[in-house]
């Protein structure tokens, strides 16, 4: 991972990029390929952000058809096709719904490597939306095939994925690829001119940072949920259900396994603490945290292995902090946001500075998920290009020491996780829905759940 120096080189470089500037691109392959304007673009990950990310961009306003569908499970893919042909406001929007979303049974790819066929199909644009474990290898055969990539974050969810992606970057930049990562408040207007403001020095010096996702938790899917989406072999009776394997189980439930989700501060804190790395213009160089599971599925850790709380105190190199919180527990404070304290002032990023040189934000705010969209999609029919994915991997590497730190109870060295840190699961290439997942139950039935002041984030 680059120095501290380097780091800051690339936020100022990716801050501009996201207040509008883009790179025109010769690119061989463009969205006006074949002297047409439509951008053909394929799913991978069918589940509620990818449904999501496929409705806002058809809502973009470009001329885009989906051609091709990836996911683990059968019924999950034809879901999501039927809810986006079905939604209203896709119908108010776009002429020809059918047509521009008819995706052929023979395109409906499943399993854990559909992805490949999907995006070997004549494409421009592929959209990731799977647990983060699967994302770097997925990010990177799309590059390898030469297709633009819309990434939902985090990109991955451990170490090992993280450098993979960041290889992948590497690559996507020397094909002038467009990579777009799902860090939503990048593209909204009240979150660009208020850090743009903050950079400017409206708050003095920033000093401290304060980050907050604190919720009262989140979904649980059983086994039987796991075997209705799975396909049944010919000649079974009726309203017979069929075990799911280990691996299916934990695909569908994938948020209640480190592996595949990271834990909360990856999967949804991961926001937070982007924008307050933006606004520091810098990442951090160590971390130290603490947390834990209170109420995490009553105790039972036959159901989750993840932490329902964390705290993280994130060091910069010039010795000022980043305070974070992450919450899934019922009856308490809930709050999602972010705080600049400055040698003059104070700033919510969202829109808002107190202090020296107060200021409210009175412009259009944007819904974040509907305006990368339309960013995106507007890009390509320009012709042009913008590469978000090293902020993308440098703020998933930001939750993971974070992460490393809480499980560990002990005080982590960015450069040090960097190279040491561990692959939470080898051979992922070769997985299936019948392999067993890199984390199994133990006899009674219970996951390993990390103990703070055992846990090796290294071993």
């Amino acid at each position: 991972m680059p120095s501290e120096p380097n780091r800051r080189n690339f936020l100022k470089t990716s801050a501009a990029a996201t207040t509008g500037a883009v790179v025109a691109s010769n690119i061989a392959r463009t969205a006006h390929a074949q002297g047409s304007d439509e951008i053909r673009m394929v799913l991978v990950g069918c589940g509620g952000r990818g449904t999501g990310a496929t409705k806002n961009i058809m809502l973009a306003g470009g001329n885009v058809k989906l051609v091709a569908v990836a996911d683990a499970f059968p019924k999950k893919a034809d879901s999501c096709i039927n809810a986006l042909t079905r939604d209203r406001d896709i119908q108010d929007v776009v002429k020809d719904v059918k047509e521009k979303l008819d995706v052929p049974q023979e395109q409906r790819f499943t399993g854990l490597d559909a992805f490949k066929a999907a995006i070997d199909v004549d494409a421009d644009l592929v959209v990731i939306a799977t647990p983060p474990a699967f994302k770097p290898q997925q990010f990177e055969y799309a590059i390898s095939r030469g297709r633009h990539v819309f990434s939902e974050k985090p990109v991955a969810s451990d170490v090992a994925g993280c450098r993979r992606f960041m290889e992948a970057v590497a690559e996507s930049k020397k094909k002038n690829l467009l990579v777009g990562i799902g860090l939503q408040r990048r593209h909204e207007n009240q979150y660009k001119e208020t850090v743009q403001r903050i950079h400017d020095g409206a708050i003095g010096d920033v000093i401290a940072m304060r980050v907050y996702w604190n919720g009262q938790g989140i979904w649980w899917k059983g086994r039987d949920q796991a075997a209705a989406l799975m396909a049944r072999p010919a000649g079974l009776p009726t309203g017979l259900i069929v075990e799911p394997s280990e691996m299916a189980f934990q695909c569908n439930n994938w948020y209640h396994f480190n592996w595949l989700s990271g834990d909360q501060i990856c999967e949804q804190h991961i926001h937070n603490l982007d924008v307050g790395c933006w606004v520091k213009d810098a990442y951090p160089v160590e971390c130290n945290g603490m947390g834990g599971r209170e109420q995490r599925m009553e105790g039972d850790a036959t159901k989750s292995q993840i932490f329902d709380h964390t705290f993280c105190e994130y060091t910069f190199s010039d010795g000022t902090k980043m305070f974070s919180q992450g919450r899934h527990l019922a009856g308490s404070w809930t709050h999602v946001g972010e705080y600049a304290h400055g040698s003059k002032g104070t700033a919510d990023p969202s829109g808002s500075i107190m202090g020296a040189n107060p200021w409210n934000f009175t412009g259009q705010r944007q819904q974040g998920h509907q305006q990368e969209q339309n960013d995106l999609i507007a890009t390509l029919q320009r012709g042009e290009i913008y590469n978000e994915g090293e902020y993308g991997v440098k703020s998933t590497f930001t939750a993971i020491l974070g992460r490393e730190a809480c499980y560990s109870a002990k005080v982590i060295k960015w450069d040090e996780l960097w190279e040491k840190g561990k692959d939470l699961c080898p051979g992922i290439d070769s997985y299936t829905l019948d392999s067993d997942p890199p984390t199994m139950p133990g006899p009674d039935g219970k996951y390993p759940v990390p103990v703070p002041g055992q846990y090796d984030p290294f071993a």
